[in-house]
């Protein structure tokens, strides 16, 4: 239950411009949070972030996350009690294009974020999130462990288990128990949709790209299965695994699976289909042999009895109502008045939180 944790407190967020960056700064805002945010850039137009005008609300920073001084003087500075490390480069098929990029963001500006940790001096909890890709992938059929094996066949994936090695190192050298000023827990999810995001290469943002100028979206894979999950579920378990860090050091140095239940995994077909019911006029066509395209994971999985068990936390959406609260975000922001998409996703927030009351969700219960 983290419902009055973060209520008062400091809380840095690197990559808050991004879509998950900016729906947790968002979510912590409403929970009495003091937010900083430090971020490159806002990375597509339009963004979550610039939609809700979300730095009239935060403070607002721009670093790079590559650059150990910046990162050390932020951290100093601000002194605080929560970080979520958000900041990556997080597309797939930009790392093919530019691999060390991708590489020195994620895996050395996670070592940046760290050993920044390690010089501030005061206790602080840390949520690094890295991805689900992760996992060394070999496409079978039940959900990965926290346990099993890290890799990459992909700059992007390879980057991410780079970071996780890093995150251990700093955890046993320098964040030990006995001694732990700094708590650490790390995130691993993937393939969240919602309102909001403009990032390439997703499939939602494709079709709603298109569809809003009642275009043909073109579809690379039709036949891919992914968990797919709205972007609160996996933000609602990082703000617990934060919590419980706050409150306690057991689970200090352990990695969490968020996401959707384990029968929750559809075609992108499937996903489409059911996308159509919220959205008029819907045309899509099936691209997967009309180009060349880099390698992608048909099959992605995720087993989260670790974060049930350790964390009491549960996903609250199904797919049908992941798919209906993304789309009609979309609607609003394409074909509403867009009076206010901050109170708009602010009211997805207090939905969602409704929701898992009624399910009797732990972290939702006052």
């Amino acid at each position: 239950m983290f419902n009055s944790c973060y209520e008062g407190k400091k809380v840095l967020i690197t990559g808050h411009t991004g879509f998950k960056g900016s729906w947790l700064s968002l979510w912590l805002k409403q929970l009495g949070a003091k937010v900083y945010g430090a971020s490159i850039e806002v990375l597509s137009d339009p963004s979550h972030f610039d939609a809700i005008k979300l730095g009239a609300h935060i403070e607002d920073f721009r670093l790079d996350i590559r650059d150990p001084q910046a990162v050390k003087k932020l951290v100093v500075d601000i002194q605080p009690d929560f970080v979520f490390h958000l900041a990556a480069q997080a597309l797939v098929r930009l790392s093919y294009v530019n691999p060390l990029e991708t590489i020195t963001t994620n895996a050395i500006g996670t070592l940046n974020i760290l050993d920044a940790l390690r010089v501030q001096g005061r206790p602080v909890v840390a949520v690094v999130i890295t991805s689900d890709k992760a996992y060394d992938n070999v496409e079978w059929v039940w959900g990965y462990r926290e346990n099993d094996r890290l890799g990459g066949k992909d700059p992007y994936s390879a980057s991410k288990a780079m970071a996780e090695l890093a995150i251990r190192t700093y955890v046993e050298s320098f964040f030990t128990k006995e001694a732990a000023k700094v708590k650490v827990g790390i995130a691993r999810a993937g393939n969240v949709i919602g309102g909001g995001d403009w990032a390439e290469d997703r499939i939602v943002v494709d079709c709603m790209k298109s569809w809003s100028e009642s275009r043909t979206a073109e579809i690379r894979n039709p036949g891919a299965t992914r968990p797919w999950q709205h972007v609160l579920e996996p933000l609602s378990g990082y703000l617990t695994l934060g919590s419980n860090l706050h409150t306690d050091t057991s689970n200090h140095g352990q990695a969490y699976n968020f996401g959707p239940p384990a029968n929750q995994n559809y075609s992108v077909r499937r996903l489409i289909s059911e996308m159509k019911i919220y959205w008029e006029n819907v045309l899509w066509e099936d691209t997967s042999q009309a180009k060349t395209h880099f390698h992608e994971a048909a099959l992605l999985k995720l087993n989260c009895d670790k974060a049930l068990f350790d964390l009491n936390w549960q996903p609250t959406l199904d797919f049908r109502d992941t798919v209906k609260m993304t789309v009609e975000w979309y609607k609003e922001f394409y074909q509403g008045n867009r009076k206010s998409m901050y109170e708009y996703s602010v009211n997805n927030i207090n939905d969602y939180i409704e929701k898992a009351k009624r399910s009797g969700i732990s972290w939702a219960q006052q």
